[in-house]
């Protein structure tokens, strides 16, 4: 018995995503085939659709705080962590999927800092430098994929995503610091990620050529 606890209490911590440790799995690698047709990928495509919704929804309330815009960008956001809960536990690993996600993040992100530009819901410096750091994501990994690497997730970058999405979340509640400090906070870690994912990804290609 005290062989097997360690053992499953290391399976939760790589079923709930705590334990990231090890090589990715096989169907997300470079050169596997897409296989677009799993259920954490309807996740995904299920979270990309929402997001016009959301962006109407929040330029037809008028201050862009409502309830129905605050809820669905908040259930936009916590498909992240549900597609890679279903991929973990039925196995259902893709290539789509390891595009895909990155992907619909990055644009969640966005849309909800237009939302938060065009109502003056979050201070506008700290928007534009997340904007600009979104973009430069999808130019890292744009360029990985012309030269056949993958840019991995690192750890601030994960850690960045919860008070980024909170900043903006918590905005389209309520007026005040908080929302602002949550996303100031998660830029500073998500600018750190974005500096070891250039370094990384460049060392990478280096390497390849």
């Amino acid at each position: 018995m005290t062989d097997a606890a360690p053992f499953g209490r290391g399976r939760l911590r790589r079923l709930f995503g705590l334990d990231r440790t090890g090589r990715k799995p096989r169907p997300t690698r470079k050169g596997e085939p897409l296989n677009p047709w799993t259920i954490p990928n309807f996740v995904g495509y299920a979270r990309l659709a929402a997001l016009p919704v959301f962006l109407y929804l929040a330029f037809d309330s008028g201050d862009g705080r409502s309830v129905a815009s605050a809820t669905l960008f908040w259930l936009i956001a916590a498909g992240d962590y549900l597609d890679g809960f279903l991929a973990r536990v039925t196995g259902q690993y893709s290539r789509m999927g390891a595009l895909l996600d990155p992907l619909v993040d990055r644009l969640t992100i966005l849309s909800g800092a237009v939302v938060c530009w065009h109502f003056e819901l979050l201070p506008r410096w700290a928007l534009a430098l997340l904007a600009l750091r979104e973009l430069v994501m999808l130019g890292l990994a744009e360029y990985g994929l012309r030269h056949g690497v993958d840019i991995e997730v690192n750890w601030p970058g994960r850690l960045s995503v919860f008070p980024i999405m909170g900043g903006i979340f918590f905005s389209m509640v309520f007026a005040g610091w908080v929302p602002a400090a949550l996303l100031i906070v998660g830029l500073a870690l998500a600018i750190l990620a974005t500096v070891l994912y250039a370094r990384k990804g460049m060392r990478a290609v280096q390497a390849a050529s």
